[in-house]
């Protein structure tokens, strides 16, 4: 709808309504794209109608299965805003800190140094899913309180994850950002609670998932009116016994030809050895990631978690300073 005046726009809506099916209105630059959500079967009874329906340019029928996530509904970049700093667009974001938040003197340094390297997202598990019921799961709430200090003092946007519903409540009081692990990928309660509550969402692939399988989990974001966001490739099972997974660098043309969604990609997990992380990191920002996520420990042999994975705060800085003059040559900057 090029052009199209605000009642034009509701007519529309208003009339689709009626027909029982739900809306999801984009206002760009040039045009406003009405996606239209429901019954298939009535939407092409309805689609002749509003072809000829006042300020209507066009009517598009959305082949892929994820309709709102899809480039077919936006062409153009979403760009993904937490606590003033973007995802998408021409910076490369780089979120960074430890897997698991263990202590306050951890978290504080971790985050001076995230801030001091020119990160911009600090991230810190407080709720920790783990192979083993074992393993240190995570300080919860405790954990929760000492990230939102942390933001206090360094000023940068906490993420951290949920795992079901109920944590969903407590982490979206302190961080600014959540995550949805490559575990719970596919936890649909989950995924719908996340797209009504209107904090940005980091959902990582998983394990075992394929690219439709990805898209169709953010469309249950979209789909309950969460439109910011981000897909993070994190690797895939693979053959080798030499990385932790097989990091699946072509996720990011792909993905980005799919959908308008931003792709960041995390080479900690990917790879799940710290020497491997640096390679990865640039090779991402080379192939059009929108932002890395790092893992990083002031000691990583002492990490109650992935310390294997995780860089220490001077190879972290140095990593930065790496991936400047890669983003500088694919026209961006970190």
């Amino acid at each position: 709808m090029a052009g199209a005046s605000e009642g034009q726009v509701q007519a529309v809506v208003d009339r689709v309504h009626k027909a029982g099916l739900s809306t999801h209105v984009s206002v760009g630059v040039a045009r406003t794209v009405i996606g239209v959500v429901g019954d298939d079967r009535t939407k092409e009874m309805l689609r002749e109608s509003l072809e000829v329906a006042p300020g209507v340019e066009k009517v598009v029928a959305i082949l892929q299965p994820f309709k709102l996530v899809s480039r077919e509904f936006m062409p153009h970049d979403t760009v993904v805003t937490v606590g003033g700093r973007t995802i998408g667009g021409t910076q490369v974001a780089i979120i960074a800190g430890p897997c698991s938040v263990e202590s306050r003197e951890q978290i504080m340094q971790t985050a001076d140094a995230v801030k001091a390297a020119g990160g911009a997202l600090l991230r810190g598990g407080a709720f920790k899913p783990r192979t083993s019921p074992y393993s240190f799961q995570g300080l919860e709430e405790e954990g929760l309180r000492l990230l939102a200090e942390a933001r206090e003092r360094t000023g940068l946007p906490i993420v951290t994850e949920a795992m079901d519903a109920e944590q969903l409540e407590h982490v979206v009081r302190y961080a600014d950002m959540v995550q949805i692990g490559a575990r719970n990928m596919q936890n649909y309660p989950l995924l719908r609670a996340a797209g009504r509550q209107k904090k940005p969402v980091l959902l990582k692939r998983g394990v075992s998932a394929t690219f439709e399988e990805l898209l169709l989990a953010a469309e249950y974001i979209l789909s309950e009116g969460n439109y910011q966001v981000v897909l993070c490739e994190r690797g895939i099972r693979g053959i080798n016994g030499h990385t932790r997974y097989t990091l699946d660098l072509s996720a990011i043309p792909v993905l980005k030809e799919l959908t308008h969604l931003p792709v960041i990609v995390d080479p900690s997990h990917g790879t799940g050895k710290w020497r491997y992380v640096g390679p990865m990191a640039r090779a991402a920002v080379a192939g059009g990631a929108d932002g890395l996520m790092i893992e990083i420990h002031p000691d990583p042999a002492a990490a109650l978690s992935d310390g294997p994975q995780s860089l220490n705060l001077e190879n972290f800085s140095a990593l930065m300073a790496s991936l400047r003059p890669v983003a500088n040559a694919v026209g961006r900057s970190l």
